[in-house]
């Protein structure tokens, strides 16, 4: 399963948002900074627990340094 997604760092705490945009992107906000990759770790771990996947199942497809990504969970 492909996931767009705003992500927006540095929020008081990690949660789900809604949608955003015409595209149907999912918001989410994250309580980490978006330096030396911190707030793609804890997307990662994010997703891993509200889909109940494995960390190594999910991989961030397109948008590594931005704040739109493309996320690729495997298994759904």
């Amino acid at each position: 399963m492909r996931l767009k997604l705003r992500v927006v760092p540095n929020a008081p705490k990690s949660e789900i948002v809604g949608s955003y945009g015409e595209d149907g992107a999912l918001k989410i906000k994250l309580k980490a900074p978006p330096v030396d990759g911190k707030a793609n770790t804890e997307l990662i771990e994010f997703l891993s627990k509200a889909y109940k996947v494995q960390k190594g199942k999910i991989a961030i497809i397109s948008g590594q340094t931005g704040r739109n990504k493309v996320v690729e969970i495997e298994g759904l």
